[in-house]
């Protein structure tokens, strides 16, 4: 019943960004990442990929406000003993939180995001996330950013740091 429920909540999330961005453009992101484990898991986790969608409200010059979800995928590590061959499984988060970004220049912000990630794959529930990050504007409309991700999972905490790039569609600042 708590997938299910998890399920429609994510949908509903996802409707309500879509219906949003139909409306307005302002501060719609999407971005990539990549990077490496931390701590605990760094045995059984070779690489990380994430990929993230999200609409950012700029109230004004100095601050953004807004909610964000996507997708985090960690790539297993394989170990080899001279006749067995193990491969252990992925892990799969889908966080969904809350954003704050902080721009004390119009080219650096740094900031973080907080809220839950939804465990995807088997036996894992998810957890408590926040990633907090700096970031370093490219371009009118795309950014640089680095980030440390952490979800709590309860008995462990699944760490990483990252590095990604977001581009902004009809991005609030670019018109500042």
């Amino acid at each position: 019943m708590t997938i299910k429920i998890t399920q429609q909540f994510l949908t509903l999330v996802l409707f309500a960004l879509t219906c949003q961005i139909a409306t307005s453009q302002e501060g719609f992101k999407i971005g990539a990442h990549g990077g490496i484990p931390l701590g605990d898991l760094n045995e059984q986790i070779g690489i990380v990929i994430g990929a993230d969608i999200g609409y950012l409200w700029a109230p004004n010059k100095v601050f953004d406000l807004g909610v964000k979800t996507g997708i985090i995928h960690g790539f297993p590590e394989t170990f080899k003993a001279e006749t067995v061959s193990v491969k252990l499984p992925s892990v799969q988060f889908a966080p969904i939180a809350a954003s704050v970004r902080i721009w004390p220049v119009k080219s650096f912000s740094f900031g973080g995001d907080v809220g839950h990630a939804l465990g995807l794959n088997k036996g894992n529930e998810g957890g408590f996330y926040y990633r907090p990050q700096i970031g370093f504007q490219v371009g009118p409309q795309s950014e640089i950013n680095f980030s440390y991700t952490a979800i709590d999972l309860g008995e462990t905490t699944w760490s990483t740091v990252t590095l990604g790039y977001v581009y902004t569609f009809l991005s609030a600042r670019h018109f500042r």
